[in-house]
């Protein structure tokens, strides 16, 4: 690595969360993230109300990264910014904030990909924590996205599967909604799951070929069931949450799992990273290190406040891509549907 002391600011502000942190060299010295609470009682993100408050976040968000690092923005390096993928809003306060900011301090400006800095999460120096070896497979799995990648090094990688309709997150929202849980609904589901018998309500997997995903089966599915079953007895969601959750779990989980073992199957690599918010669920962590007993996996999961977004995700992107000298144009505007 490099001798001299490089500080990066990365800023993230894809969705909902208005983030920044500051990176030395590899290792994460703040990271700070304003959520916004507003979304709840919406039961999910209002994009105009989110590209506003990122508006009065960004500033003070980004004052709170520079003095818990203890540093002044003179000392920066450069600045990595979300360029996509996300609501255009949000994308656009961050890196309309980051643009001028570059310019006003006269230092490079580098946009990253969202779902690349999930993926590369796995790189920030966390004492305990390893880092995959070149080729390997990674899982983002969020409320936005769910896609299986093959990663060659920091900037080669390969979407070989993705969601062909919803996303893992949105599978657990949506299923949260019937049962009439809040929103978010993935951590209740998951803590409720760890109560009941994942065996009790069998729903079926959905055929889709390949290493693509569906979701909106299964969301469908389980919304024909519970209003069948309440029509036959009104407390049935009360009466069995426990193991309603369980099992919407245990099929989710079930349909990750399925589809990893096929990648693993098609490109021989066994060593599996997962990343993104869907990956702090505690049913998923425990099928990967079963996987690492059953399959002969090596698996990788990102310490927890690296998996929902954040902006330590985007500096690490931005130190990796400021070590090849991969600068913005002044000209770079954010996109809503960036590819990896």
């Amino acid at each position: 690595m490099h001798s001299e002391n490089i500080y990066i600011l990365g800023i993230e502000s894809s969705c909902d969360d208005t983030a920044a942190s500051i990176i030395h060299n590899g290792k994460i010295l703040s990271n700070v993230i304003a959520n916004q609470s507003i979304h709840e009682e919406f039961g999910g993100v209002v994009p105009e109300l989110a590209s506003r408050a990122h508006q009065q976040n960004i500033v003070p968000v980004v004052h709170q990264a520079l003095a818990k690092a203890n540093i002044s923005k003179d000392q920066l390096h450069a600045i990595a910014f979300t360029r996509g993928p996300g609501l255009m809003g949000s994308l656009l306060v961050g890196t309309s904030f980051a643009k001028s900011l570059a310019f006003g301090l006269n230092i490079p400006l580098i946009d990253v990909n969202h779902m690349q800095g999930h993926i590369l999460a796995h790189f920030i120096d966390v004492e305990g924590f390893k880092k995959p070896p070149f080729p390997f497979i990674a899982m983002t799995i969020s409320g936005g996205h769910t896609q299986i990648v093959k990663v060659k090094n920091y900037f080669d990688m390969d979407v070989i599967g993705e969601t062909i309709d919803d996303a893992v997150g949105e599978a657990y929202d949506k299923s949260g909604k019937i049962l009439g849980l809040g929103y978010p609904a993935g951590p209740e589901i998951d803590k409720r799951a760890q109560l009941g018998n994942p065996k009790a309500f069998k729903f079926t997997k959905p055929k889709v070929d390949g290493l693509n995903f569906s979701f909106s089966g299964l969301k469908t599915a389980i919304l024909y069931f519970i209003q069948k079953e309440t029509k036959a007895n009104p407390n049935f969601i009360a009466e069995n949450i426990n193991d309603i959750c369980a099992s919407i779990q245990y099929t989710i989980i079930g349909i990750l799992i399925d589809k990893l073992k096929l990648a693993t199957k098609q490109t021989g690599i066994k060593h599996i990273a997962i990343g993104g918010g869907v990956s702090a669920n505690s049913g998923i962590r425990k099928a990967l290190k079963d996987g690492e007993q059953k399959f002969g996996w090596t698996t990788y999961v990102p310490k927890f406040e690296f998996t929902t977004d954040n902006a330590a995700m985007i500096a690490i992107v931005g130190y990796l891509k400021y070590l090849e000298q991969d600068f913005s144009e002044a000209n770079v505007t954010a996109s809503a549907r960036l590819r990896i």
